[in-house]
C-alpha cells in the first residue's frame, strides 16, 4: 500500500466511517436535496402560477395549461377510462414497468456493445483511430427519423417462427443511444493506468489478458460507473422516445401520446404520464446508483477512498 493510499485509509479510520459507509452517507445527502429540489419544483409551478394571475406573462398559466399539483396527484386516482376499474395510477404503472423492461435489456445490450469496441479499441490503436470517429457519428443521426426507418427495417427480418417486432425496435433504439456513452468511458478508463503499472506488469511477463482483467478494468470502475449512468438515462430516453415515434403500445410513451389527446378535458391526466416518465429515469438511475455500492464494497479500501 502506497504512501498516499495509507493516508486515504489513515483518514477514513479516523472520522469513524469506512469508506463504503461514507458513499452511503452521501448517497442519503443527495437523495435529501433530490426530494428538497423536487419540493422546491412544486412551490416553484405554483408560485409561476400565482403571478400568472396578477400579471401577464409570456406563457399561459391558465389550469388548462399548467393544472394545479394537487389537480396532478388527484389524476392518479381517477378511472383510467369512465367506468372502468383500472386507475390511472395502474395504467401508468403498468406502462412505466413495461418501458423499464425494455430499457433495462436496451441498456444491457449498448453497456455490453459499447464495453467490447471500447476493449478493440484500446488493444489496438488503429482500430481505435478507425473506428472512434464513427462512433462518434453515429450520434449525430437524429433519432426521431432513426426510429421509423429501424421499424421498417425490422419488419423484415424474420429468422424461422421468429419475427422482428417493434418491440424489438424500440429496444435496438435503446441500445443505440446506451452504447456511446459506455464506450467513450470504458476506452477513456481502459486507458487510465500509469505507464509505470504497465511497465510492472510487463516486467512479470502478464499477457494482455491478464494486463487487462487484473489492471486495466480495476483502474477503469470510477470511469465506467459514470458511463453506465448516463447510458442508463440514455437508454430511458431512448425507449420514451422510440415508443412514442413507433407506436408501439404498452409503454410510457404511447400512454403519453393517448392521454395529451384528452388533454383539453382532463388536462391533468398528460402529467400523470409524465411523471411516469420521470419515474422510469429515476428507477434506471437508482439501479446504477445500487450498482455502484455494490462494486465498492468488493473493492479494496485504497481503491474505494
Amino acid at each position: 500500500m502506497g504512501e498516499s493510499s495509507q493516508v486515504a485509509v489513515a483518514s477514513g479510520s479516523a472520522t469513524g466511517r469506512s469508506p463504503v459507509a461514507r458513499r452511503v452517507r452521501n448517497g442519503a445527502v443527495s437523495f435529501g436535496w433530490a426530494i428538497a429540489g423536487v419540493l422546491l419544483a412544486v412551490l416553484l409551478w405554483e408560485l409561476v402560477k400565482w403571478v400568472g394571475t396578477l400579471v401577464s406573462l409570456p406563457f399561459d398559466t391558465s389550469d388548462q395549461a399548467m393544472p394545479h399539483v394537487w389537480e396532478m396527484i388527484a389524476g392518479f386516482g381517477q378511472p383510467e377510462v369512465r367506468g372502468s376499474d383500472t386507475t390511472v395510477l395502474q395504467a401508468v404503472a403498468a406502462a412505466t414497468g413495461y418501458s423499464l423492461m425494455i430499457a433495462l435489456c436496451g441498456f444491457a445490450i449498448g453497456v455490453g456493445i459499447g464495453l467490447l469496441l471500447a476493449i478493440i479499441m484500446q488493444r489496438f490503436a488503429f482500430m481505435e483511430r478507425g473506428m472512434l470517429p464513427f462512433v462518434i457519428a453515429s450520434q449525430t443521426v437524429p433519432l426521431i427519423a432513426l426510429a421509423p426507418l429501424i421499424v421498417g427495417i425490422g419488419n423484415r427480418i424474420s429468422v424461422g417462427p421468429l419475427q422482428w417486432g417493434t418491440t424489438q425496435s424500440v429496444m435496438f433504439i435503446a441500445a443505440y443511444l446506451a452504447f456511446f456513452p459506455m464506450s467513450v468511458g470504458a476506452l477513456r478508463g481502459l486507458k487510465a493506468p500509469s505507464a509505470t503499472a504497465l511497465e510492472l506488469m510487463r516486467s512479470y511477463a502478464a499477457t494482455p489478458r491478464q494486463t487487462l482483467l487484473r489492471l486495466r478494468f480495476p483502474a477503469s470502475i470510477p470511469y465506467l460507473i459514470p458511463a453506465m449512468k448516463v447510458s442508463a438515462a440514455s437508454a430511458v430516453v431512448g425507449t420514451v422516445v422510440a415508443e412514442i415515434s413507433t407506436g408501439v403500445r404498452g409503454g410510457i410513451g404511447r400512454l403519453i401520446v393517448e392521454y395529451a389527446r384528452e388533454a383539453t378535458s382532463q388536462p391533468a391526466k398528460v402529467y400523470v404520464a409524465v411523471f411516469g416518465a420521470i419515474a422510469l429515469g429515476l428507477i434506471a438511475a437508482g439501479l446504477v446508483t445500487l450498482l455502484d455500492v455494490a462494486v465498492s464494497r468488493n473493492l479494496p479500501k485504497e481503491e474505494v477512498a
